[in-house]
């Protein structure tokens, strides 16, 4: 048996943690956990570094153990970790290795529980996402996308890095708890991003809270978590402010997203955005979302659309191609207008798109060169083209077929052998190991909710 004692946010062990040490034959745990734990004088000591070396060494102990028929106990395997060891913590590295039915846990309360008691918030509607040992990306378009997101750092994806990202984001605030549960040491200090990017925060940040402090109170949940996905999408036309029937029709919608497949920790273009449609609905599906539109009005009018569906949609106002260098690499992107510029603004997003890029189009005479921007930037090509015919009333109550305007919609695939990856989801697991300044434990887990710092 391999007895997990998470010891909280603070260095102090939890009072059941002394009888599992009393017999305990091997101890593993960061120095500072060892040198606060009244340890047996007979008990065997790994001080954590780097995770597979320890693991190997558990298991060889356990091995030995189970070799000694009829010997006296040798004494369990008892491993310190701090914060709760199951919430991205050891227990899955220990679970995988020997088996979750060998696993005695006692958790500790995690960083992110004691970051949001510290703000008084619940967090039951919180996103939470690891930057640990992972893509900033991920945890940046998560936290435009979602108005209450706490994020795990770690070296070189802490306050600092993260409110650069966000400097252009309005509206968020961050949380910046560091050294939690050390009384009179502990930080909880709430800046703007930008201000977080001007400070050097140092090794002691436990994890930072991004909050839209307009919307940090929800109704009551059933589901923890991000907010369900929507019930229902490709809207109807009428659903968005829109000119004179400018505005990607909802058939279009319904395969577009099904090619851009939005999702969390996305980050999604909408190029000539119009009415904005499509990007409040990939917004709507939790990815980040950077809409352009080169006409004032239909900047206002985006921005309108957005509010009206209760979501977050960065919106600039120039021309592609010109204005995208300054924009975050996009996952997907959707491309709905060009003119002219179409083939061009088409390879600049084909050469950055990690993922996928859709357009559409009206124009017959543009599709080769569409092909053929994104079959040159490494793309699968596929495409359609889209006729439909809706109900339409006539008198005497009864029903003719309307004709719609027939659309093509090209999308170009990044291959797999080939695509770059979005980063993790959250809650996923990186099979990395590191070490951090301190030869702490550096795995898929946080110092504070795995091994402390």
């Amino acid at each position: 048996m391999i007895t997990v004692v998470g010891t909280g946010t603070g260095a102090p062990l939890p009072p059941d943690a002394g009888a599992a040490l009393a017999g305990a034959g091997l101890v593993v745990g960061a120095r500072r956990h060892l040198a606060a734990a009244a340890l047996p004088d007979s008990a065997a000591r790994i001080v954590l570094g780097p995770l597979a070396p320890a693991l190997d060494a558990i298991e060889r102990y356990l091995e030995k153990a189970g070799r000694q028929d009829g010997a006296p106990d040798p004494g369990r395997v008892v491993v310190l970790a701090s914060g709760d060891p199951g919430f991205f913590g050891i227990v899955r590295a220990l679970a995988e290795r020997f088996g979750a039915g060998r696993l005695d846990v006692h958790p500790g309360v995690s960083s992110v529980a004691a970051a949001f008691a510290r703000a008084g918030l619940t967090w039951d509607d919180a996103v939470v996402v690891s930057a640990h040992g992972r893509d900033l990306r991920t945890a940046v378009n998560v936290c435009r996308a979602h108005p209450k997101v706490a994020v795990l750092t770690g070296p070189g994806s802490g306050p600092a890095e993260l409110g650069a990202a966000l400097a252009g984001s309005g509206g968020r605030v961050l949380v910046v708890a560091a050294a939690l549960g050390a009384g009179a040491g502990e930080r909880v200090e709430r800046v703007t991003p930008a201000e977080a990017a001007a400070r050097d925060w140092g090794p002691a940040v436990n994890v930072v809270l991004c909050l839209d402090e307009s919307r940090v109170l929800s109704p009551v949940r059933t589901v923890a978590g991000p907010a369900p996905g929507p019930s229902r999408w490709a809207l109807g036309e009428g659903e968005f402010t829109h000119r004179d029937s400018m505005i990607t029709k909802f058939e279009v919608r319904a395969l577009a997203l099904a090619r851009l497949g939005p999702r969390l920790g996305d980050q999604v273009w909408d190029i000539g955005a119009g009415s904005g449609s499509v990007a409040v609905e990939c917004a709507r599906f939790g990815a980040a979302v950077t809409a352009v539109e080169k006409t004032g009005d239909g900047v206002e009018r985006v921005r309108a659309n957005a509010a009206a569906h209760g979501v977050d949609v960065t919106v600039v106002h120039g021309a592609a191609p010109t204005v995208l260098s300054d924009l975050p690499d996009p996952d997907a992107v959707f491309i709905g207008g060009g003119g002219r510029e179409l083939p061009a603004m088409v390879t600049a997003c084909a050469r950055r798109a990690r993922r996928s890029v859709v357009v559409a189009l009206a124009a017959l005479d543009r599709v080769p060169a569409v092909r053929e921007a994104l079959v040159a930037a490494g793309l699968d090509c596929d495409g359609v083209l889209l006729q439909s015919s809706r109900l339409a009333p006539l008198p005497g109550d009864v029903t003719r077929l309307a004709a719609t305007n027939p659309v093509f919609l090209l999308w170009g695939v990044r291959p797999p052998a080939h695509a770059a990856t979005s980063g993790d989801v959250p809650g996923a697991v990186s099979r990395d190991v590191r070490s951090d300044v301190h030869g702490d434990v550096r795995s898929d887990v946080r110092s504070d909710e795995g091994v402390a710092q």
